[in-house]
């Protein structure tokens, strides 16, 4: 089988389209390489998502936090402590087993049990956890003659949220959460040893990677194709919150605009 013909096959089999069943007998680096990258699909699915949904709650638990209401400030300082506190994996475990017993009672929350929607709400939590106490930290950053500006110029409430403290807290944050959603995707192959079951066996990258290592028996192939994948789709995200940094920054005098110091995190 050539190479174009293996991608036709199984470019697309993570989410369903081509060739129902894995390769038998003599491997070739090619269909390491589709396969793998066809995993890749759900993992960026998993980071796009909780990212684009997290950063919402995210900036909303942070203003909470800061707030002087102790009924809002208690919850979010909580939320916060619980996801921050406690490892991903078991988040995983406890959500997928909380999901199974919603299901016994109400069969049509079905779909929270499988990976797609079930694991995503769990990564969807624990982000909006770790970049809410980023924002704060921003938030409490913010120099106090920028919000007495505003004040001079009669700027209150959602107006002087909305044009001077939101800005100036995405300025602040916006390297250290570029770190958190570098994190967040390498965080998604903890799926693969979730209770949440893949669909048809369409797996993510973790799971075609395995599922080469166990029939050759040689992890040294698989693997480093798998980093590999993770290391462009790190550039791709180093790249584009750059150009958000610069955006952020723009007004700024060159020497003065914040620069990208990307920290991954080894363990979290």
């Amino acid at each position: 089988m050539s190479c174009i013909q293996t991608i036709q096959d199984y470019g697309l089999r993570a989410i369903g389209i081509g060739e129902r069943l894995l390769p038998k007998g003599d491997y070739t680096l090619c269909e390491h390489f589709t396969l793998i990258g066809s995993g890749m699909i759900w993992n960026i699915y998993f980071g796009v998502m909780a990212l684009c949904t997290g950063f919402f709650l995210a900036v909303a638990v942070a203003v909470a936090k800061g707030s002087p209401n102790p009924w809002l400030r208690k919850p979010a300082e909580w939320f916060i402590f619980i996801f921050r506190g406690s490892p991903l994996f078991i988040q995983f475990f406890f959500a997928y087993f909380f999901f199974l017993s919603l299901k016994q009672s109400y069969p049509f929350l079905d779909a929270f049990t499988s990976a797609w929607l079930g694991a995503l709400i769990v990564l969807f939590l624990n982000t909006a956890a770790y970049s809410g106490e980023i924002f704060y930290g921003a938030l409490r950053s913010i120099p106090k003659g920028d919000v007495e500006a505003a004040d001079a110029y009669g700027l209150s409430g959602w107006t002087r949220f909305r044009r001077v403290v939101f800005p100036t807290m995405m300025r602040l944050a916006w390297p250290a959460y570029t770190n958190e959603a570098i994190f967040l995707f390498h965080a998604t192959t903890l799926v693969f040893f979730s209770a949440f079951p893949s669909w048809r066996q369409k797996g993510d990258a973790l799971y075609y990677a395995s599922y080469f290592a166990d029939k050759t028996f040689n992890p040294f192939v698989p693997y480093p194709i798998l980093a590999f994948y993770f290391i462009l789709l790190t550039l791709i995200v180093v790249g584009v919150f750059g150009l958000v940094n610069q955006r952020l920054n723009r007004h700024l005098p060159q020497e003065r605009k914040a620069k990208l110091r990307i920290r991954p995190n080894v363990i979290r």
